[in-house]
């Protein structure tokens, strides 16, 4: 039984939503083809607006929260089955088999996961997504540092929780590497316009720019 969950929800997780919805509506435009190629939150939000992003991130999150919350109706009961299940879905949709295993960062994924499992922690380190995005534009950037709140939010509220967030913490970091090395050259390009105090961003991405960009992108991190 929990080798067949864990199938199910690695399947269930590598479902691409983002290419999904943006191949429906997405003016026959291939989100793989598109900003950084990416096919997670972000990309769909810098390539097609945020409408669409919406959708993509609440799908997403579900790849995460539903197997966790689920789990236990199927005899996968207590942490260690939850962090299980979080991770598998975190790599179904980072890994996907129906896209050749190129998929997303994870981090929506994983916030539905950690979501069933430390809520709170998970709501904070959400709040300080938020926060990041607005203030630098970039997601890596607000993905990056909103994974740091959650363990250390988790290592104030919630220590049974820890070990979860620990490996994801590690493999968030490890899809964000090219990221990270774009960061420290000063080439990671902003997804929306960071909050300047009234005054307007001077290297916003157009539209025109991110269509124009390869896989490889040099665009911030994606979802």
């Amino acid at each position: 039984m929990s080798v067949a969950y864990l199938l199910l929800t690695y399947l269930f997780a590598a479902i691409p939503f983002g290419l999904i919805l943006t191949t429906v509506w997405g003016n026959d435009v291939d989100l793989r083809m598109a900003g950084s190629g990416n096919i997670g939150t972000t990309n769909v939000a810098r390539v097609f607006g945020w409408r669409i992003a919406g959708a993509t991130l609440l799908l997403d999150m579900s790849k995460g929260l539903l197997p966790v919350l689920l789990a236990p109706f199927f005899g996968l009961d207590g942490m260690f089955w939850a962090t299980v299940v979080a991770l598998t879905a975190f790599l179904g949709h980072c890994y996907p088999v129906y896209l050749e295993f190129r998929g997303g960062k994870g981090v929506a994924t994983g916030a539905g996961g950690m979501l069933g499992i430390a809520p709170i922690p998970t709501a904070i380190a959400a709040g300080i997504w938020g926060l990041i995005l607005a203030i630098s534009g970039r997601g890596s950037v607000a993905s990056l540092v909103a994974t740091i709140g959650l363990v250390v939010a988790c290592v104030l509220l919630n220590r049974p929780a820890l070990t979860a967030t620990l490996f994801l913490a590690v493999g968030i970091t490890l899809t964000h590497t090219p990221n990270i090395r774009r960061l420290l050259r000063g080439e990671e390009h902003e997804v929306v316009r960071p909050v300047r105090l009234g005054k307007p961003g001077s290297n916003e991405l157009t539209a025109e720019e991110a269509l124009s960009q390869g896989p490889g992108g040099g665009a911030s991190g994606d979802w």
